[in-house]
């Protein structure tokens, strides 16, 4: 068998990633570009990112875009789910024309009635979960413990069903 100049040059796989508590701003923005990066190198199927605003994650980065971009495919489906878009609209518009190519694969609720816990800050994998537990502090619990991931699933669950579609792929004017 012959290595080509393709195999030999190939980007380094994504490291696996990390269980347990993290904490401070630069380990969730940092966790959540890996775990966006280990999506498109493992093929996730379906991924669920929550936060009341987004304005502190990372995702108008060209290296989070282009993870995304690397992860959209034949099968794939992802969630939004926000308190409020306008914040995620104005600090990541590499984002919203991502998701404008490829709003067949995105889905997006307003959860406008949601306080506090109520909305998880949050990504949610069938084999991996990131929450944030306290925003402010940027106390954080990355897990692969199906009972966690199961838990964190019927909340957002939950707030999906309580939201409304928001964060459109197209804004139509007059």
């Amino acid at each position: 068998m012959t290595t080509t100049q393709s195999d030999s040059n190939s980007a380094p796989l994504p490291q696996t990633l990390p269980v347990g508590r993290l904490e401070g701003r630069e380990a969730f923005a940092g966790l959540v570009r890996q775990a966006l990066a280990c999506a498109a190198h493992e093929g996730w199927p379906r991924l669920v990112l929550s936060d009341p605003d987004f304005a502190d994650w990372p995702l108008g980065e060209r290296a989070v875009v282009e993870s995304l971009q690397a992860w959209a495919g034949h099968g794939r489906h992802i969630q939004f789910m926000a308190r409020d878009f306008a914040p995620l609209r104005q600090l990541h518009p590499r984002l919203v024309q991502w998701r404008t190519t490829w709003s067949h694969l995105v889905e997006a609720h307003a959860c406008t009635g949601a306080t506090g816990a109520d909305l998880p800050s949050a990504i949610w994998s069938p084999g991996w979960t990131l929450e944030r537990l306290d925003v402010l502090r940027c106390t954080l619990v990355a897990s692969n413990d199906a009972e966690r991931r199961v838990a964190l699933r019927e909340r957002l669950d939950a707030c999906w069903h309580k939201g409304s579609p928001s964060f459109a792929a197209t804004t139509l004017g007059l």
